[in-house]
């Protein structure tokens, strides 16, 4: 099943957050990714603000970066578009996505955050993908997720990935939820094989999409009175 995943990425666990915290003044979105190799990503990206040379430098002195090149420019918009080839070291997300076969569909930067909608070729990719982010420590939060292609307008609900909902229910039939605990947060991760940080991450995960479902649900509810 071909899925539509909506990802919310702090720009600090991600590459260019350099560039972002000196262009603040500056907005900027992905119009797509090249991929190079395993391990690196060249997304052209574009730049809108008053001073192409500002972006030029921020770029020059940003870590995360090996090259750029600059391509288009639209003047009406004061829009510029550049190749970026990124650092090895500043791609671990990136390098996720595509190892699962995904693809960057969109992302673009607002209040500190990527909000990047990635492809993944089977529904499992989103999962494993989430399971490398966790590896890594990456505050990821799996906004939405969807099947692709469903409708024209890729309307897509809420709902956990397969590690998510694995490790929700265990907790529940474990007792982790009952007053008192059956089971501590450590001894559960040992249930799980994996490690204590990387469940509290997919419990919290799994608790606020379970969350924003029943808010959601309710405002419906509310409206329909």
């Amino acid at each position: 099943m071909t899925t539509i995943a909506e990802l919310a990425v702090p720009t600090d666990e991600f590459a260019l957050e350099p560039t972002i915290r000196s262009l603040s003044a500056f907005e900027l979105r992905v119009e797509s990714v090249v991929v190079d190799d395993s391990i690196r990503t060249a997304p052209l990206i574009w730049f809108a603000g008053p001073d192409v040379a500002a972006v030029e430098d921020a770029l020059a002195d940003d870590p995360t970066v090996e090259s750029f090149r600059r391509l288009l420019r639209r003047p009406e918009a004061d829009e510029w578009l550049f190749r970026i080839r990124y650092a090895d070291e500043a791609t671990p997300v990136c390098s996720a996505v595509y190892a699962n076969d995904g693809t960057v569909l969109d992302a673009e930067v607002a209040n500190g955050r990527w909000a990047v909608t990635l492809l993944f070729s089977r529904r499992e990719g989103v999962s494993d993908a989430v399971d490398d982010f966790e590896e890594h420590d990456a505050r990821i939060d799996v906004r939405r997720m969807g099947e692709a292609g469903k409708n024209e307008s890729l309307e897509m609900t809420t709902t956990l990935t397969d590690p998510q909902r694995e490790a929700i229910a265990e907790a529940y039939r474990q007792g982790y939820y009952d007053v008192p605990r059956e089971i501590s947060l450590e001894e559960l991760a040992g249930e799980l094989e994996i490690s204590h940080q990387a469940l509290s991450e997919r419990l919290r995960r799994a608790n606020r999409v379970l969350a924003s479902e029943q808010l959601d649900a309710s405002a419906g509810g509310l409206g329909e009175g």
